[in-house]
């Protein structure tokens, strides 16, 4: 069971966690092309902003297995109390919080401002902002994956 566990957890991690970070670094680029195109060709980068909006969000849902199946495979392998794990847990919560509270709102902003729903006097986000807040998600994240594979104090020689 532990292996089917660890399985499942490793590949939602890989199919959630991955298309966040791609779609979330590669929205403050038509975030920045929103804000200085006065003409935006078509409504090109509108519309990838917006595909690339619901890919995270999506996939943010999705990626709540990751910690669901993380907390089943650590309990069958006995390590909920290892120091590594904590941090791990931590840190994905601290990621977590970074997509669900600065990186989806914001996002959800450009959109609204570029497309005219944001009430009047809302603020643009700047596109470096958003550079900035999925590359603290992203850091947090592969500071996971390395406690994951490396396991500080772990007799697995790995």
């Amino acid at each position: 069971m532990t292996k089917f566990l660890l399985s499942v957890h490793v590949i939602v991690a890989i199919l959630a966690v991955g298309p966040i970070a791609v779609a979330a670094s590669m929205f403050p680029r038509y975030a920045q092309q929103l804000a200085t195109d006065a003409e935006d060709q078509g409504g090109r980068a509108a519309g990838v902003a917006g595909v690339l909006h619901k890919i995270c969000r999506g996939y943010a849902l999705f990626g709540i297995g990751v910690p669901v199946f993380g907390f089943a495979t650590a309990a069958q392998l006995g390590v909920l109390t290892d120091v590594w794990l904590i941090i791990s847990i931590v840190l994905t919560a601290v990621a977590a919080a970074v997509l669900a509270m600065a990186i989806l709102p914001n996002q959800q902003r450009v959109l609204a401002v570029a497309g005219g729903t944001a009430e009047p006097g809302t603020p643009a986000v700047p596109a470096g902002r958003l550079s900035m807040l999925t590359g603290i998600f992203n850091l947090l994240w592969t500071v996971v994956v390395i406690l994951m594979i490396v396991r500080p104090g772990s007799t697995t020689g790995a």
